[in-house]
């Protein structure tokens, strides 16, 4: 009898065998086959024992990878529903402009992509004429489908937004040249195009995992009652290259996880990535499709085309299976530029099996597989794969589809390594793209060497059955559409009122106050729905505990447990229903969830409002290109950079103290950023906030932008809202003054030297602090100003510099701000100086600042505020030592001080 396990150990040697002599004849039957048979016999009968066993449904792993042949059998592709030949005519119009628009754009200098498009083709137009959904899709209205395309592929989409009407040959001529008001953006970009783009896509990585958070963002929707969306479905378009980027793969899981069977990847495996083959000597599609299926999603192959046929029915020994799994990718693209001959030699020469069926195959046959037939172009493979996609139930489905970058567009582009950066075609080259596609262009056409745009009539059976093929699939695709929806009513006047008197004697972290005006907006009747609470598993760590029971946590699953806090008040629910997105440690995911919600009203035509709090450290420094993303989507929100601040977060080091979050925000124009200092600040800007995003805009406004609040942990006296005049105006504008020497009641000498402090966060308590000391133990006046936000102060100014250009006179908010002061400025700060140091130029008072530049350190925050020089005695002494260069103060204070302060 043979050891059914053998000499290897397995994890089934600690279950009991309840009948071992089954066991070995088992294992005595494989051995037999494999003697008699072959090992190839074998493994294929083994396969085919798992993949019955999973159609009856039992539990057995899977395997990770399958053969290099398509999912789908040619037996088993349903009928496309359509006219194949018209589809194939439209489809050669598209390929042909798209080369054009980029070939006449190439005399500008402007650049372009054509071999992106020229492969995927097929993928994009057989969803356009048979699944993709639009805006007014009966079963999802205004809703349709979402479609994140390749962005290196826009130059297809521009030319069939061309062929059915929707742009002219005065848009195409300006392609990538948008200055002028007339132009098409290079990539997807909805801020630059917003009816026709949805998604930016571009920054590679970020389309694949922002469609997943699209898809989950779906559900969500739907599970919580704000909209049935369930109709809808995300198709992302991706490049085989790209999936080297950590986004693309980042949340393969939680998407099977949670079964978002309403989303679906199309991998263009052109084999080529921007310098090269992708996996020179190995193989993409194995490699993606293990793991794809590792991360438990449905995989379909889309590899050849129907020329392959014939060979594999010839394939009676499974050596040509054995050989295409063999061959390298590297070499693939070899063959695609090789004679027949060489093929004969190279790829057939290796077996005896193999010399034996080339002998069957005419050299035009070898020709026709290894240089034209690929799954990818050929749309009843394509229709086969998307159908399949759609019927799968369970889980998200991957298709990876083989092409050849570059097709149709001649012996010069196709499968060659620089093909990426090739940005037009010789005339003679498109003569030839032309007789391949069978285009009506004649020669005459080609004016002054110019190729010429192709259309074939807005009356055409072409552009009729196209738009026909819209018509029924819910109009233009993709499309944005901002929905008319009713401005949202603003919340009660108390949410934001109870905290202009301060917290008394109790000492309160702005984090608190921004958490605790949270509570108060979402249990607003008209609006609390709406709010979109999203935090990445440090929920606890900002107090937002109290949240859980009252909103729950959001899970498609539900609480299928009983959660150890239970009997707690603040216990851990998770709910079908539920509102708070707790992404766990990502924020790149928690940024694709407020992405996803902020652009809500748009995609779906409902506004909702996502705050995503996070250690600010980790924030802008580790997802500022999903910031980018965010305002390139025209996306609104509130982003709360918590546990802000270089020297606020004791005990934590280097990387995790914020000094610049405040310099990326900055460097990103739909960003609004703010550095409040107290709770009632935080109050009036989420309130100003709330109304310019989703209220009523003032005239000229921007509604398209998104907040970013830095708050702190740091628990302190919250002082009651000043009742002077200026000071709701100076909170949204960027600066106002706190208080005078005399209005905060110090006792002070006639004739006091003054100087004006300008703080932002936390640093206006040192200021404060330091007010003190100056009037106490050097008679200097010191009015503290609250500077809500350097940025705005500096973007108000930037404007009116370009007003003045234009023969406008205006003057900087912080220059009319501080009209009157005749005494010097000294700008505190707990980011890097350059922070304050933004608005310098446009000060006229003598300016200098103070800021912690360099890296974090851990120690106590007295400590750390000392180490980089910005407490309350080294404000002192830089008020000295600004003061003593005016000859305001006797020059011998500055080292007074200095000796007194330890510094």
């Amino acid at each position: 009898m043979t050891d059914p396990v053998g000499k290897i150990p397995s994890e089934l040697d600690q279950l009991p065998d309840r009948d071992t002599e089954e066991t070995a004849e088992w294992a005595a039957s494989l051995d037999a086959v494999t003697k008699a048979a072959g090992p190839h016999r074998a493994a294929y009968l083994m396969r085919r024992t798992l993949q019955h066993a999973e159609g009856a449904g039992l539990a057995l792993p899977k395997l990770l990878e399958t053969d290099y042949v398509n999912t789908i059998p040619t037996s088993a592709e349903p009928v496309i529903d359509g006219d194949e030949e018209m589809e194939r005519k439209i489809t050669a119009w598209n390929r042909w402009n798209a080369a054009a628009m980029v070939t006449r754009g190439a005399k500008h200098g402007v650049g372009g992509h054509i071999a992106t498009f020229a492969s995927a083709a097929w993928l994009y137009e057989t969803g356009f004429n048979h699944f993709f959904k639009g805006k007014d899709a009966e079963d999802a209205p205004g809703s349709g489908d979402q479609l994140y395309i390749q962005g290196h592929a826009s130059p297809g989409i521009y030319a069939r937004a061309f062929l059915d009407g929707r742009l002219d040959e005065s848009h195409l001529d300006n392609f990538r040249q948008e200055s002028g008001g007339n132009g098409l953006p290079s990539y997807p970009h909805p801020r630059r195009l917003p009816w026709l783009w949805e998604f930016p896509t571009v920054s590679m990585g970020l389309g694949p995992l922002s469609a997943i958070y699209q898809a989950r963002f779906n559900r969500y929707l739907t599970n919580r009652g704000i909209k049935d969306v369930s109709a809808s479905h995300v198709w992302a378009f991706l490049g085989d290259g790209e999936m080297d980027e950590p986004e693309s793969t980042a949340a393969l899981a939680l998407a099977s996880r949670e079964g978002l069977d309403n989303l679906t990847f199309v991998i263009n495996c052109n084999l080529q990535r921007l310098d090269g083959p992708v996996r020179a000597n190995f193989k993409i599609v194995q490699e993606l499709e293990a793991q794809f299926r590792g991360a438990g999603w449905n995989v379909v192959k889309t590899l050849w085309g129907n020329a392959w046929d014939e060979l594999f029915a010839l394939d009676t020994t499974g050596a040509l299976v054995r050989r295409l799994r063999e061959v390298p990718d590297a070499q693939v693209q070899t063959y695609q530029t090789r004679d027949a001959a060489y093929i004969r030699e190279d790829f057939f020469g290796k077996e005896p099996a193999l010399v034996e069926m080339a002998k069957l195959l005419s050299d035009d046959k070898i020709l026709e597989c290894f240089h034209l037939s690929r799954g990818g172009h050929e749309p009843r493979k394509v229709y086969a794969a998307y159908k399949a996609a759609l019927e799968f139930k369970g889980a998200p489905t991957v298709i990876l589809a083989q092409t050849v970058k570059g097709f149709t567009l001649g012996e010069g582009f196709a499968s060659k390594n620089a093909n990426h950066q090739m940005k037009k075609l010789s005339t003679d080259e498109f003569k030839q793209m032309r007789d391949l596609l069978e285009l009506p262009i004649s020669d005459a056409q080609f004016v002054d060497g110019v190729v010429p745009y192709g259309h074939p009539g807005a009356d055409s059976p072409e552009v009729r059955y196209l738009q026909e093929r819209r018509a029924a699939l819910g109009g233009p695709a993709p499309a944005r559409r901002v929905h008319p929806v009713a401005p949202l009513p603003a919340p009660a006047e108390k949410a934001f009122t109870a905290f202009d008197k301060g917290s008394g004697a109790q000492s309160v972290a702005t984090t608190m106050a921004f958490v605790r005006l949270v509570k108060d907006l979402v249990r607003d009747k008209e609006t609390g729905k709406r709010w979109v609470p999203i935090v990445p598993d440090e929920a606890r760590t900002f107090g937002m505990e109290s949240l859980f029971p009252s909103l729950g946590i959001y899970s498609p699953k539900g609480q299928t447990y009983e959660p150890v806090d239970r009997d707690q008040l603040m216990y851990y629910k998770e709910a079908v229903n539920g509102q708070i997105l707790n992404e766990g440690i990502t924020e790149a995911g928690s940024m694709a969830d407020f992405i996803a919600a902020s652009t809500a009203y748009s995609t779906h035509g409902e506004t909702m409002i996502p705050f995503y709090i996070f250690y600010s450290m980790f924030g802008w420094q580790r997802t500022a290109d999903q910031m980018w993303q965010l305002g390139d989507q025209l996306g609104r929100g509130f982003l709360v950079g918590a546990t802000a601040g270089r020297t606020t977060l004791t005990g934590e080091g280097l990387q995790h103290a914020d000094g610049h979050s405040p310099v990326i925000a900055a460097t990103n124009p739909a960003a609004l950023t703010y550095d409040p200092a107290f709770a009632y600040e935080v109050a009036a800007i989420v309130k100003e906030g709330l109304r310019r995003m989703y209220g009523e805009p003032a005239e000229g406004e921007d509604q398209d932008v998104f907040y970013y609040l830095t708050v702190y942990n740091e628990p302190m006296p919250q002082p009651a809202k000043p009742g002077h005049a200026g000071v709701d105006e100076g909170i949204v504008k960027g600066l106002y003054r706190f208080n005078t020497a005399e209005s905060a009641g110090l006792e002070l000498p006639a004739n006091a030297s003054r100087i004006q402090l300008l703080a932002s966060g936390t640093a206006i308590h040192w200021a404060l602090e330091a007010q003190k000391l100056l009037a106490a133990e050097w008679g200097v006046a010191a009015d503290v100003w609250s500077a809500t936000s350097w940025t705005e102060l500096r973007r108000d100014a930037l404007e009116a510099d370009a007003a003045l250009l234009r023969g406008e006179e205006r003057v900087p908010y912080v220059r009319r701000a501080l009209e009157g002061v005749d005494s010097p400025v000294l700008a505190v700060s707990d980011y890097m100086r350059q922070v304050p140091d933004q608005i310098a130029q446009w000060v006229e008072q003598d300016w200098t600042s103070l800021g912690a530049d360099g890296f974090g350190l851990s120690d106590t925050r007295d400590a750390a505020r000392r180490h980089f020089g910005v407490d309350a005695q080294s404000i002192v002494v830089a008020s000295l030592a600004q003061l003593a260069r005016r000859g305001e103060v006797q020059a011998t204070a500055v080292k007074e001080a200095r000796e007194r302060y330890g510094l």
